[in-house]
């Protein structure tokens, strides 16, 4: 087995974000060997820890404690010590407390390590179907309408998939500013990303406001992705696979027919007519 000096190195953990499973072997390694574990809510790590028999010293560092924290955990770097820096979930620092020791312990010469893992960010944006070529990360959109507003307008002209983080209770009104700035674009809303109510809504945002405004309260973390325009990311199979692949699902010929007809915008009788093109000499 190899031997690994960690003294004196901070290590940017990633931790699961919902599913407890979406830990990698060397996170728990780090954790185990680590002298120290810096954490949002050590309760919340608590949890994690014990579910795979990890006990370990905790300190608290959030936005609240991170300006003092943060000297107090390069004194201890440089006195030799390893520390581990976790979120509540996913990766640290993305939209998370951790800028201000990473930036001080580099000041002060000490190694920082990052041990990479899940990112509802990454998840969602690839199980999205937008483009995933160029995105734009913005974090959490401002609480106040008139900021997300102008956080909004600032991006209608970004050519590139947008994502950010939003609270389940601001949702609607989220989808609604971006309707009313940037029109009606299709977005992706990915709500309790790895978790058993996992879900993915996709379609123009009046129809995923619409879906969400019909359910009442809306729970758990959400995802939202906004696409560059209102048409659907095009789908690379045929219009005969679209089919098939419909008919294969339960549906008759022609229901199937029908379904990606709605789902491409098109007429049965433009389905027909692509469907006899793509045959061998049509």
């Amino acid at each position: 087995m190899a031997i690994y000096d960690m003294s004196g190195h901070l290590y940017l953990v990633a931790t699961p974000i919902g599913n407890l499973e979406d830990i990698t072997h060397r996170a728990l390694r780090i954790l185990r060997e680590a002298d120290l574990i810096a954490c949002e809510d050590t309760r919340h790590t608590r949890k994690l820890l014990d579910h795979y028999g990890i006990s370990k010293p905790l300190t608290s560092y959030h936005e609240h404690n991170e300006a003092a924290r943060a000297q107090e955990l390069v004194e201890k770097l440089l006195a030799g010590a390893s520390v581990a820096l976790v979120s509540d979930a996913g990766m640290p620092l993305v939209s998370d407390p951790g800028y201000r020791v990473v930036a001080a312990a580099i000041a002060a010469g000490i190694t920082v390590i990052p041990i990479p893992g899940p990112s509802a960010l990454v998840a969602a944006l690839a199980a999205s179907g937008l483009p995933t070529d160029s995105f734009y990360f913005g974090g959490f959109l401002p609480a106040k309408s008139g900021q997300r507003a102008r956080t909004l307008e600032a991006l209608r002209d970004n050519t590139s998939t947008l994502i950010f983080y939003e609270a389940p209770h601001r949702i609607l009104a989220a989808l609604e500013d971006v309707e009313t700035v940037l029109g009606p674009r299709y977005v992706v809303v990915a709500r309790e990303l790895t978790k058993i109510h996992e879900e993915f809504l996709r379609g123009p945002v009046s129809e995923v406001r619409a879906t969400l405004e019909s359910r009442g309260a809306t729970k758990g973390e959400i995802t939202l992705l906004i696409g560059k325009s209102a048409v659907p990311p095009a789908d690379p199979t045929t219009i005969e696979e679209a089919v098939e692949a419909c008919e294969r699902a339960g549906l008759t010929r022609m229901d199937a027919i029908k379904e990606v007809a709605r789902k491409r915008g098109l007429s049965k009788r433009e389905v027909y007519k692509q469907m006899q093109t793509e045959k061998p000499g049509g």
